[in-house]
């Protein structure tokens, strides 16, 4: 991996511009570090909800290997089939809401798998198939044992037509699939596209998985309703003269203007290595593509566990009401969460927090 700058601890963010090759960013394919160590027997499912321990033997089935056809399989698109008339499934498709285990056991069916593996969350896998264009991205991906697809969602008529097209090639020469979403799967793509226009293209992708609800309470009982840490200039001052890692400053209109130079998919090199980035002078975002730039930096930002640091409006209040209320809704507040952890990682007595 190269940058435009050589500095071991750049000072700026936007002075980062990183030149990823395939290899490079198929080289973050992984399990975010939090994932590190997940593993089907470190899987813990509340025994107040039976279906966690379903999906947990769904998945150990699963990870025996091969394809099979469960009885009972109930269809995305209708109701349970006959076992005699479901096809043989070559995905698991985990449905849920936030915090009931997903990601964890998507991460322990990849760890547990053999062979040439990915990991990595849809919008990465379309970034990806931006990058290296879509044949580009069949000739790297071809031939892998097993995908990990995380936070699964369609967007736009162009994603799904894609990833469908990708996925269903993939499974063409063996490649096993597993998925997690918190949106119902008959719902992907509501609210942002005529969904009933792409039938077609959301069933053939459906037709790969077999699905398994997973019901629960948040484990990490986040606060979806508190506020990002906002420190003052004077504080963001001594942040950045007394933080011993890799520390960025820059202004968050330079940052989000930078991120519009850069592909989504090397978003990933841009916070390599970094502990905590600053931003001075936070405002409201009014522009969605600005705003989705952003979640996709946040992401990355997430998987690598970097302390956000920024002064002016709260994190948690960087979108505006008409994307919180839109068809993007679940990525913003996602996103909004993130960075409300990410602001907590920042250590300094004097904060002014929640």
């Amino acid at each position: 991996m190269v940058y435009s700058t050589s500095q071991s601890s750049p000072s700026r963010l936007v002075e980062r511009n990183p030149d990823m090759s395939a290899a490079d960013l198929l080289e973050y394919f992984h399990p975010p570090a939090q994932f590190a160590q997940a593993s089907l027997d470190n899987y813990v499912p509340d025994p107040a909800y039976s279906s966690q321990r379903d999906a947990l033997a769904a998945v150990q089935q699963f990870a025996l290997g091969g394809s099979f056809r469960p009885s009972g399989v109930k269809s995305w698109f209708g109701k349970a089939k006959p076992a005699a008339e479901s096809p043989e499934r070559p995905g698991i498709y985990l449905d849920g809401g936030f915090g009931v285990g997903k990601t964890h056991l998507l991460a322990a069916l990849w760890h547990s798998t053999p062979g040439r593996t990915y990991y990595g969350t849809f919008i990465e896998y379309t970034a990806l198939v931006g990058a290296l264009g879509y044949q580009g991205a069949v000739e790297h991906l071809r031939g892998a044992d097993f995908l990990a697809i995380d936070e699964f969602e369609l967007d736009d008529p162009g994603d799904t037509m894609v990833m469908s097209r990708l996925l269903g090639e993939l499974v063409n020469t063996g490649t096993r699939l597993a998925a997690t979403s918190n949106t119902p799967p008959n719902a992907l793509g509501e609210g942002r596209f005529a969904a009933e226009d792409f039938l077609r293209e959301i069933t053939a992708l459906s037709d790969k998985f077999l699905t398994v609800r997973i019901e629960g309470e948040d484990y990490r009982k986040r606060d979806f309703d508190g506020h990002a840490v906002s420190f003052s200039a004077e504080q963001l001052d001594q942040i950045a003269t007394e933080n011993s890692g890799a520390v960025t400053r820059d202004g968050f209109d330079q940052v989000v203007n930078h991120l519009r130079l850069i592909h989504p998919s090397r978003f990933v090199g841009l916070v390599r290595d970094l502990d905590t980035v600053i931003l001075d002078d936070v405002h409201v975002l009014h522009d969605q593509a600005q705003a989705l730039r952003l979640v996709a930096l946040v992401d990355r930002l997430y998987d690598q566990q970097v302390a956000i640091a920024s002064s002016g409006v709260a994190l948690d209040e960087v979108f505006d009401d008409t994307m919180l209320s839109g068809g993007y809704r679940k990525k913003y507040l996602r996103a909004t969460s993130r960075m409300i952890a990410l602001s907590r990682l920042v250590e300094l007595p004097s904060a002014e927090g929640p």
